[in-house]
């Protein structure tokens, strides 16, 4: 028999479990509209800053300094016009001492430098800085627009604040700059209250929050938010989940979120692999999955079974991926993964692909993967800031929004595969398309071996051999 909650979700979606190991529940009648590259992105996201009329609350990992939004404007020109419209405007950076030190320009640390432009440019609104276990990150990218009020909206997702992620739909050449596919998700309704209880919860245990150099201005250490006490309004269909990796003993206040429960926060919160895993686990014809790393062997042996059963699997990654997967990659201690990686390609409907623009002269440009989401059987899709690796699912501070909408996973699957593979999916059927898409990213590959002309963006990666 479907549970209360499960009555509230689409056919094509019933299937997909949720979870109760987080602190959110299920939350119905959400509107959800995914944003997909950065360019759009962050102008719906300037458009809805603009229009605030009490609230911009935003959690920041990475900063470029001389990034800018789509029209020009600084993310502190951007937060400077709410809080001239006298908006209570904030904003939490993850602090790495060591890596403030090592890259300066990677994050907003909150050094004596960064201390220094705040000061020069009079900037009046709120910040905390907030450091992670070790070597871990403050990895969660959201921005909340008028918490707490019918007016409210929040936007999940993993896009940096870097210039290279500010890329329209397509990924033309940028000249020199790398060009880098992401995605973000708008979320309106109930689900959005959790986004709430989050940064609230986030603010008022900031971990530099009461030394000298931990908020600003300084005479803001005391400042404490009141945690949301009701539900935002119903706002759409769609039903959602927010889900969070908090390591162990993160935060002590354990609150109770409205309509929700008491969630142990000592005890850790590790809801996105619960959920990734179920997923997987519960496909019954496809699986499309595009991020930055994948090292999660729980992750990589889900895909395998689901493949045994006849699902079909696509993942995209980086054509060239990043430095920690590189080194990952002859490192003795992690070859029975990469074997486990390698091995999900005896089937004949999986594959691994990356994306890259061409011309005419056979010039290529790699298109970096940063985006962290999954589509499962035209259901269900997860969007937000956790990499397929351990580090993110149990390590790093993370922030995604389950969706269960077949409406919106649908369209979704036919912007990407538009992008990237230059097809019109819209009347396929979801195995349909994701054949084609093994189809082209294979011939793909072909093409760029001859020097010729891709068709479209994907091109097929070999498993056995990605990352060396």
């Amino acid at each position: 028999m479907r549970s209360e909650t499960h009555m509230l979700v689409d056919r094509d979606a019933a299937h997909i479990p949720f979870v109760d190991s987080g602190s959110y529940p299920i939350r119905g009648a959400n509107f959800v509209r995914p944003l997909v590259d950065g360019d759009p992105a962050f102008r719906r996201i300037c458009a809805a800053v603009d229009a605030a009329r009490f609230s911009v609350w935003v959690t920041v990992a990475f900063l470029e300094p001389r990034f800018r939004m789509p029209d020009g404007r600084s993310f502190f020109e951007v937060l400077d016009g709410a809080q001239a419209r006298g908006l209570d405007v904030r904003v939490l950076f993850w602090r790495h001492v060591l890596l403030a030190t090592i890259s300066p320009d990677a994050h907003f640390a909150g050094t004596e430098k960064d201390r220094t432009f705040l000061a020069a440019r009079d900037t009046r609104w709120l910040a905390r800085w907030d450091q992670a276990e070790g070597r871990y990150c403050q990895h969660q990218k959201s921005w909340l627009i008028d918490a707490g009020q019918e007016s409210e909206i929040a936007f999940i997702g993993g896009i940096n604040l870097n210039n290279d992620s500010v890329v329209v739909p397509g990924h033309p050449r940028l000249n020199d700059r790398a060009n880098t596919h992401d995605v973000y998700v708008e979320v309106r309704g109930p689900a959005a209250t959790d986004v709430h209880h989050n940064f609230a919860q986030r603010w008022n245990e900031a971990s530099d929050r009461s030394v000298v150099d931990g908020s600003w201005p300084p005479s803001s250490s005391g400042s404490v938010l009141e945690f949301p006490r009701r539900v935002s309004p119903p706002a759409g269909e769609a039903v959602v989940q927010i889900q969070r990796t908090v390591r162990r003993g993160r935060y002590s206040d354990g609150t109770a979120t409205p309509g929700g429960k008491t969630f142990a926060i000592a005890e850790g919160e590790y809801s996105i692999i619960d959920q990734y895993v179920r997923a997987i686990t519960a496909a019954e014809r496809t699986v499309y999955l595009e991020d930055q790393a994948i090292g999660s062997p729980e992750i990589v042996a889900a895909l395998d079974a689901a493949l045994e059963r006849g699902v079909d699997v696509a993942l995209l990654v980086p054509l060239d991926p990043n430095r920690e997967m590189a080194a990952a990659r002859t490192n003795p201690e992690t070859q029975r993964f990469w074997d486990s990686l390698a091995a999900l390609g005896r089937h004949d409907r999986f594959v691994l692909a990356g994306l890259a623009g061409s011309n005419d002269a056979g010039e290529y440009h790699h298109v970096y993967i940063h985006a962290k989401i999954a589509l499962i059987d035209d259901g269900w899709c997860t969007i937000g800031s956790a990499n397929l690796g351990n580090r993110s699912f149990f390590g790093d501070t993370e922030l995604n929004a389950s969706i269960w909408c077949e409406a919106i996973v649908r369209d979704l699957r036919h912007q990407l595969l538009l992008e990237h593979l230059t097809v019109d999916s819209a009347a396929m059927t979801d195995r349909d398309a994701f054949a084609r898409y093994r189809a082209i990213a294979h011939q793909n590959a072909a093409r760029r071996a001859a020097g010729k002309r891709l068709e479209g963006l994907a091109i097929a990666i070999d498993p056995s051999t990605y990352a060396m």
